[in-house]
């Protein structure tokens, strides 16, 4: 992950004295660095006398109802620590009235590893690139596998229609943050809203943003070290971090898109989208649903609200990445016309 200096505006000897206090062995705070990359819960490295850590915040500013989650980020990464799911260790949390800097915030160790930016992986080779989409697969299988109940997470979300919830959810939130008004997008909203596949029962923790970017890899062998940015986790459908990772099958890879459309994938050693499902529904023991055309626009429709959302972030100036934010914008069109593509499929 790419670190820039970053002029915070936080009391590090007020932040200093409170990690020493509360993280266990932390000795003297030498410096902070911004992680640059991150579009909603700034993120710092923090280096001391005692080694590296992180710390991940909310954004200031007024936010939306339910965004920027970092205590539910926290809470379901301890609860991973002993499953087969690689998750950060957890060190302490502090909300906004004990917090040294006035803003809710989490410490978690800092794993020292490979962040991949582009999916078709042009820094690897194709025995190494193979490898990494086959951890990829095997850790989403390895967290849907996960009971709830035995991690003590029976409450961290609603059972049951999903899709019709999370629909309601990110249409609202779309809404909010509109700042000029996309036929396709509400046309997209309709959609979904009309044709919600009938709940099948299956209900399992799901991450929300699982994409390769979203992991950190060992440096010396193609295998996930942590799953990291767990702020849209939830209880919910399975198919929908499958879905949601299968869309970078159709994105380009170009500009801000990081996709694998156009890329001849078998001489990389990148599995087909249908390799891959296959693979995770054997892993599972699951099929592959009739309805798959609705979960791809779902996660096209879905994360074009999240991006209207830091865009929106972006104009009124408390977005963590604003100049990023805004180029995004320009995604969010694209977004929903490939989500109707995939609505005429269906």
């Amino acid at each position: 992950m790419s670190t820039t200096p970053h002029q915070h505006g936080f009391d590090e000897a007020a932040l200093n004295e409170w990690l020493t206090a509360h993280v266990e062995g932390f000795d003297t705070l030498q410096e902070l660095v911004k992680f640059g990359d991150g579009q909603s819960n700034p993120t710092y490295r923090v280096d001391a006398a005692s080694g590296s850590y992180v710390l991940r915040a909310k954004p200031p500013g007024e936010l939306l109802k339910s965004a920027h989650a970092v205590d539910r980020e926290y809470r379901v990464m301890k609860a991973l620590s002993d499953t087969p799911v690689a998750v950060p260790k957890m060190l302490v949390l502090v909300d906004e009235d004990d917090s040294p800097i006035g803003r809710m915030f989490f410490v978690m160790e800092h794993c020292d590893g490979r962040i991949l930016w582009d999916p078709s992986l042009p820094e690897s080779d194709k025995a190494d690139r193979a490898g990494i989409y086959e951890a990829q697969n095997a850790t989403l299988a390895a967290l849907h596998d996960v009971d709830p109940a035995a991690v003590g997470l029976s409450d961290f979300g609603k059972p049951g229609d999903y899709f019709a919830r999370q629909t309601t959810r990110w249409a609202q939130q779309y809404e909010a943050s509109e700042v000029e008004y996309n036929a396709t997008m509400h046309e997209l909203i309709a959609w979904l809203t009309a044709n919600l596949p009938e709940d099948d029962g299956q209900v399992s923790i799901v991450h929300g943003d699982y994409r390769i970017d979203n992991m950190i890899f060992r440096n010396d062998a193609p295998e996930v070290m942590a799953v990291l940015d767990w702020e849209l986790s939830t209880l919910g459908h399975p198919l929908a971090d499958l879905a949601y990772q299968c869309m970078q099958w159709r994105l380009p890879n170009q500009g801000a898109m990081r996709g694998l459309a156009g890329i001849d994938r078998t001489a990389l050693g990148i599995p087909t989208e249908d390799e891959y499902v296959a693979r995770y529904c054997e892993r599972r023991g699951v099929t592959k649903p009739d309805s798959w055309p609705f979960y791809i626009a779902f996660c096209f429709f879905r994360l074009a609200a999240i991006l209207q959302g830091v865009y929106k972030r972006a104009l009124d100036g408390n977005a963590s990445n604003p100049e990023r934010g805004i180029k995004m914008a320009a995604a969010i069109p694209l977004l929903a016309g490939a989500a109707m593509q995939e609505v005429k499929k269906a």
